[in-house]
């Protein structure tokens, strides 16, 4: 398995600090508490560089670039890659929506990979490398996790942040 420097860690953790995606403030109170009361409330908005275009993000609870918890929901278009990458802390995902096909490993064998359908789990460890995609529908998950939280992939060419389009 391939370790890459806190840099890395630090960069992803300021990408996602940063304000543009959605939160869902309205459900957020003075003592940290949160409760949205259905789908309406969670606000997206684009997900950081170093994830696939099309790629939309709302922060529900916490900040990954802090310690502690956070909550976050992603949606990713149908036909979308996410190349292997690992994760500085343990991250769960729960598939609210649609489909996604995961694979562990450092590199993608779609033959191999396991599709997840809404009700859907995955529990990752820290540093375990593994990468996702869609097919013909977008999915819908939330991710959950502790910070402060950062994104490495395997090959670093395969983050899009590094793309000229």
């Amino acid at each position: 398995m391939r370790h890459h420097g806190h840099c890395a860690i630090l960069a992803v953790a300021v990408l996602l600090a940063g304000t543009g995606y959605g939160t869902a403030e309205d459900g957020h109170d003075t003592k940290g508490m949160v409760a949205i009361g259905d789908a309406s409330g969670v606000i997206y908005g684009p997900g950081p560089s170093n994830l696939p275009k099309g790629t939309q993000l709302s922060k529900l609870a916490g900040d990954p670039a802090k310690p502690g918890p956070f909550v976050l929901r992603i949606k990713f278009p149908a036909n979308t890659v996410i190349a292997p990458h690992t994760h500085s802390l343990p991250e769960t995902l729960t598939i609210l929506s649609g489909s996604i096909h995961h694979e562990h490993g450092e590199t993608i064998d779609k033959a191999a990979g396991k599709v997840l359908k809404a009700g859907g789990f995955v529990y990752l460890p820290q540093d375990m490398p593994h990468s996702l995609w869609t097919t013909d529908e977008p999915v819908e998950l939330q991710v959950n996790g502790s910070g402060p939280f950062g994104l490495n992939y395997v090959n670093p060419a395969d983050d899009p942040s590094r793309k000229t389009d």
